[in-house]
């Protein structure tokens, strides 16, 4: 994970769970529907289902009380203290550990039903390496169903609509290096993300640019941080994306 996206979150982890309290539900990301709503991962109960870059594990806790048997991975101290605090308190069972999602060393190959996540893969420095150790813990035909950031969000400035870079300058991006707790995520193209999945050996299922217009109940992040119903009427606010692991492998 990029160092200062690390620090970011070890520091503002907290006031951000507080400013924007996430429901407990299986959320993909800004502008989109639940998963009750796409059926994109099915009935859950007796499955192993790993969360990476679980934050809060808000959505950790949806699976669990679902029936599913959990783990769920961040990188920042932060978060996982929040998420305890969180597991404990709606009374069920999460495991838990701190690591980067590129190094998923401790979780068994071949040993997970579904792998999930969202808003994360945006702070993922190697994302080849991510997604390789995504596939290696899925067992053979394993899901792997995961929302990001829309790439095309990315270019527009909120305040004034208009596109402030290229869409091909893709990169690690740091600001607010003056604030003394600079932020980090890497810009990255659609494609990038398709292949890098397909070099990784998933196959891609389904692609789903859900459609930001509209207003979603279950979205905490709704005009937060200049995300106003204007800026979500003009670009997609969010990408997801099912793939599946080789029944052969």
């Amino acid at each position: 994970m990029i160092t200062e996206a690390k620090n970011w979150w070890e520091q503002h982890g907290r006031s951000f769970q507080e400013k924007c309290p996430i429901p407990i539900d299986i959320l993909y990301g800004i502008g989109s529907p639940n998963e009750q709503e796409l059926g994109l991962i099915g009935p859950v109960a007796g499955k192993r289902i790993l969360e990476i870059g679980c934050g809060g594990a808000q959505t950790s806790i949806a699976f669990a009380k679902m029936g599913a048997f959990v783990t769920g991975v961040d990188v920042a101290a932060s978060e996982i203290e929040f998420a305890k605090e969180l597991i404990q308190k709606h009374m069920v069972k999460v495991d838990l550990l701190q690591r980067d999602m590129s190094d998923l060393t401790p979780i068994t190959s071949e040993s997970q039903d579904i792998v999930f996540s969202s808003s994360a893969f945006g702070y993922v420095d190697d994302l080849y390496a991510c997604f390789k150790e995504v596939y290696r813990v899925l067992k053979p035909a394993g899901l792997f169903v995961w929302g990001v950031g829309h790439p095309f969000l990315g270019i527009i400035d909120t305040e004034t609509m208009r596109v402030k870079r290229s869409y091909f300058e893709t990169g690690v991006r740091v600001e607010g290096t003056e604030t003394g707790c600079a932020f980090a995520c890497v810009d990255r193209t659609v494609s990038e993300y398709i292949n890098t999945l397909l070099e990784a050996g998933f196959q891609i299922e389904r692609l789903v640019e859900p459609d930001s217009r509209k207003r979603y109940a279950c979205d905490p992040w709704f005009g937060q941080w200049g995300l106003t119903a204007d800026v979500l009427a003009q670009v997609p606010a969010t990408m997801i994306v099912k793939t599946r692991k080789s029944l052969s492998d």
